[in-house]
């Protein structure tokens, strides 16, 4: 049965348009252009499955470009986790370029429009040319520097790229139009003075070029065909192409088109790179690589998988206006995922010893057991049994109502993948609390041995790990940062009032020998607790999990409690 074609994406129509106009599929060419100003989030990496998935549907090269013009937020740290990150979701990119790189080109370029009478140099403070912008509702005031000469500007610039002017005293604009109805056309700044050492041009530049400027010049310089950027742009795209009319490229035959989509925004996530960086600075989070923050390398480190980012992206699909993605979305692709690709394990997080009196003492009987049911070629594993055991504590309970199928005194539940116990008492603390939790066990009821007894129906069945035989773990129970499904609406400090304070738990439990050799990020399925990575904090003494997600939904449910 032939498989049913998926539908065109307005981006694709877009493209398919112009291939079927005049464009050729030579003459395709993507990029994902970040600023290396911090580290990639979520709604970076649907930028990033956009115009590489364009790249691989078309067989079309795609760069990874950093618009590196601003000195005083950029790192190497960035670049470096940025190049990670786009790895690790499963891309590679054709060239890697700077914007950095095209310093000189857009310096000439810039000299070549201030002859052809369209840029000024303006020495007049911030704040009085952003008073003479004006509103989108009443025409602009012009400076009184946009009627200098040619060589007044020239010898100002000339000054400005030496170094000779403080920061903030003088910019370089270009003479647009300043009665425009969009602010961006208002003369806009097209290079500021900044005495800010470059992590890659070092103190060679005193001038930097802004974004807009920089951004349409590069894609150019690059060959890009169609540049794609999320819906906050879309205001600036006359000024995009404005720029591309000042300069021509002969070697390239169509100038980039700029197109917008709707931005990545998901509920109960920030994606505000300055609120994140509020989150780190204030200590909310652990750092930018912190398990619940919506980082790449958060998510990473919590155990999300890079097929499951990109499947939530494509369910998500390409919106021409911004919504809000539903967070269960994404976490129903974590865990779609998982339950393909991750062995069960047994571990106990909130563990209360059960000794089974019957059971010979001393003796350790290695149970087989399937790794993951899903998968077949996963194989089996060995797993100790022994007299005294851990459950979960919720697991039992000393006098039950009738619809607690799980384990109480006088009733039976089978210990998974071994044998049907039943509970006869229990011993206490000083405060009341059950301490231990004794039973017996059925010899004949061994799952898998093909008896009579190991047939017998019991409602419940528990996990489990051996007291004597286990490692000790230390597991982190994330949930979702914020209590509230936007706030990303909130101003840059109210957000943080809907911080979860339950977003992180620590307890310590127990786990099945085999996980002694897991490595970080190492992924596995807690039977019947949810999904867990491994964390690059263990030690040989203690293994650290984080909850990547539950094995349902539950969030929704206690919201309407």
């Amino acid at each position: 049965m032939e498989e049913e074609k998926k539908p065109l994406n307005f981006i694709e129509q877009i493209i398919e348009e112009d291939l079927a106009k005049d464009y050729s599929r030579e003459n395709l060419r993507f990029r994902f252009p970040p600023e290396p100003n911090g580290y990639l989030h979520i709604g970076h990496a649907k930028a990033i499955c956009i115009n590489f998935g364009l790249g691989e549907k078309y067989g079309a090269p795609v760069n990874l470009r950093f618009d590196d013009t601003n000195p005083a937020k950029e790192e190497q740290e960035f670049v470096d986790s940025i190049r990670e990150d786009v790895k690790w979701l499963g891309f590679q990119w054709d060239e890697e370029r700077f914007a950095s790189d095209y310093f000189e080109t857009l310096y000439n370029w810039a000299i070549q429009m201030i002859k052809d009478g369209k840029a000024y140099v303006d020495d007049q403070p911030s704040e009085v040319i952003n008073e003479q912008r004006k509103t989108p509702f009443e025409p602009g005031i012009e400076s009184p520097c946009r009627q200098r000469s040619v060589e007044e500007n020239l010898e100002l610039f000339e000054k400005m790229k030496n170094g000779e002017f403080p920061e903030g005293s003088h910019v370089l604009r270009a003479k647009v139009d300043m009665a425009s109805p969009n602010m961006n056309m208002r003369d806009p700044v097209m290079y500021r003075v900044l005495h800010k050492e470059h992590h890659r041009t070092g103190d060679k530049w005193k001038i930097y070029p802004m974004y807009d400027w920089a951004h349409g010049e590069s894609d150019y310089v690059e060959g890009i065909s169609h540049s794609l950027c999320s819906l906050e742009f879309e205001n600036h795209r006359p000024l995009y192409e404005w720029y591309l009319e000042q300069v021509e490229i002969p070697e390239h035959p169509f100038k980039p088109k700029q197109r917008e989509f709707a931005r990545g925004n998901v509920s109960y996530m920030i994606t505000s790179k300055r609120k994140l960086k509020l989150l780190v600075d204030e200590g909310v989070v652990t750092g930018w690589d912190d398990p619940r923050m919506p980082t790449i390398s958060g998510l990473r480190r919590r155990g999300y998988t890079p097929e499951s980012i990109r499947e939530f992206w494509d369910k998500a699909g390409v919106a021409k206006r911004d919504n809000l993605i539903d967070i269960s979305l994404l976490e129903f692709s974590i865990r779609d995922h998982l339950n393909k690709i991750a062995p069960r394990v047994f571990a106990v997080i909130n563990p209360v010893k059960l000794v089974i009196e019957n059971y010979p003492e001393g003796k350790v009987e290695n149970l087989t057991v399937e790794n993951n049911p899903e998968d077949e070629s996963a194989g089996m594993r060995e797993v100790p049994f022994t007299r005294e055991l851990y459950i979960e504590r919720d697991d039992f309970m000393e006098e039950a109502p009738k619809k607690f199928f799980r384990l109480s005194i006088g009733n039976e539940v089978r210990l998974k993948g071994a044998y049907i116990v039943k509970a006869t008492r229990v011993e206490k603390d000083d405060n009341g609390n059950i301490t231990t939790i004794f039973a017996e066990y059925d010899p004949e009821s061994k799952s898998g041995s093909g008896s009579e007894a190991s047939m017998r129906k019991v409602k419940g069945t528990l996990h489990w790990v051996s007291a004597t035989e286990n490692i000790p773990i230390e597991v982190r129970l994330y949930d979702r940062l914020f209590t509230v499904e936007s706030p990303d609406e909130a101003g840059d400090g109210d957000f943080l009032q809907f911080v979860n304070p339950d977003s992180m738990k620590v307890v310590q439990g127990f786990a099945e020998p085999s996980l002694k050799n897991a490595q970080p990020e190492d992924k596995f399925q807690f039977q019947r607790i949810g999904y867990f990575a491994m964390d690059r904090d263990s030690t040989d003494e203690k293994w650290v999990f984080n909850r990547t997600v539950g094995l349902r939904d539950t969030w929704a449910k206690e919201q309407k409690k």
